[in-house]
């Protein structure tokens, strides 16, 4: 029988990040017939994490790292005297007992990227309601699913200390974690579609804060010291670009025509390719063409420290409201059906996919129209 030990280290890349592998000792004969000693994982962690957010995610990794390599021992024990035929059942075996949580990586790897590292969230909150538990695909049912639910609607935020998850963000991560359920089944690692037996998180509905045109132009004239910062807000709140997009924005993204200028451009959430016009006064705040290679708000950044900077502005400007990044795309879908624009046109406009998401705007305006008109109560 193969003795074969697996150890995983560490080999340092850069001055903070460390690249995982697996040493074997003896070494084993890799897929090419040569005989190898190491087996790099693909996987990095930061050698000295300084946020809470970055230990977590280095201990979730390392977590990851952990159960490949006790997997990749164990597989070196077993004796390979299997039939071609039993080597097919046992395929199909293999996949049931598979962890859940390979397919949980293998997605967030190929997802993450479009949708602002809500797959690593959603994946670190798992491994924090598993707790170092190894949860086969066979293991998975309705308790366990609606377990992983109940802790996500409880838990506390692995962003923010002594704060709790919101709703919605649960809501978000436990969408994820469906996905995968939905993969697991279509791939044969399930024997059964426990997403289409699971209900999901209800939305809970959230205040839209948003600016008046008023408000908007009083804003504009108002000095802030971060040029790209204060073009990259209003240019979301004349264009309804979330950050990610408005962040990925390269000058060939950018059409100027005689009959207007487009955005030509992928959505980073949804992945749908858009052919989005702006106004004349959206495209002074792009400024001057560049090379089609350069950022059109290069090194533009979404933090916490933006957001309160943008407050400090709002409140310079005189306006009474608390206003975050995302709170100008919601300015943007307000005007828009404040000056008339039917709501499919608005939900084209913003990308929404239901139609539904967009009808949330209507009740701000409807909340509007009810307090201007409760304004003229007087006797007569």
């Amino acid at each position: 029988m193969n003795t074969t030990k697996v150890k995983l280290r560490t080999k340092k890349i850069s001055k903070q990040r460390l690249s995982l592998y697996l040493d074997f000792y003896p070494p084993i004969t890799g897929v090419d017939g040569k005989t190898t000693r190491r087996e790099f994982l693909k996987m990095y962690v930061q050698e000295n994490p300084s946020t809470p957010l970055e230990k977590e995610n280095k201990k979730a990794t390392l977590l990851i790292a952990e159960q490949i390599r006790s997997r990749k021992e164990n597989e070196l024990q077993k004796p390979e005297v299997y039939s071609e035929s039993e080597r097919e059942q046992l395929a199909l075996r293999e996949k049931r007992e598979t962890p859940f949580i390979d397919l949980f990586q293998r997605l967030s790897k190929e997802r993450q990227k479009t949708l602002h590292g809500s797959w690593t969230s959603s994946l670190n909150y798992y491994i924090e309601f598993i707790n170092g538990r190894e949860v086969k695909c066979s293991d998975i049912n309705v308790d366990f699913i609606n377990s992983f639910k109940s802790h996500l609607l409880t838990a506390k935020s692995l962003r923010r200390e002594k704060m709790m998850l919101s709703r919605n963000s649960a809501l978000s991560y436990f969408n994820k974690f469906r996905a995968v359920l939905r993969y697991a089944y279509s791939n044969g690692y399930l024997v059964k579609d426990y997403r289409s037996m699971i209900e999901g998180i209800k939305e809970e509905e959230s205040e839209r804060s948003f600016l008046t045109s008023d408000e908007l132009s009083r804003l504009a004239s108002t000095p802030f010291s971060d040029d790209i910062l204060r073009r990259a807000c209003l240019f979301s709140a004349l264009s309804g670009l979330r950050f990610s997009d408005i962040k990925g924005l390269y000058w060939k993204d950018i059409n100027d025509h005689k009959s207007g200028t487009f955005l030509h451009f992928r959505h980073k959430k949804t992945n749908s390719l858009e052919r989005h016009p702006i106004s004349q006064e959206a495209r002074k705040l792009l400024g001057e063409r560049s090379q089609s290679n350069k950022p059109v708000f290069p090194n533009l950044k979404y933090s916490d420290r933006n957001n309160k900077r943008i407050q400090d502005w709002v409140t310079r400007a005189d306006i009474g409201k608390h206003i975050t990044f995302h709170c100008f795309r919601h300015t943007y879908a307000t005007l828009l059906l404040t000056e008339g624009v039917d709501i499919y046109t608005v939900s084209k406009m913003l990308g929404h996919k239901n139609l539904q998401t967009t009808q949330i705007y209507t009740k701000v305006i409807d909340d509007k129209k009810n307090e201007a008109a409760n304004k003229l109560n007087f006797p007569l």
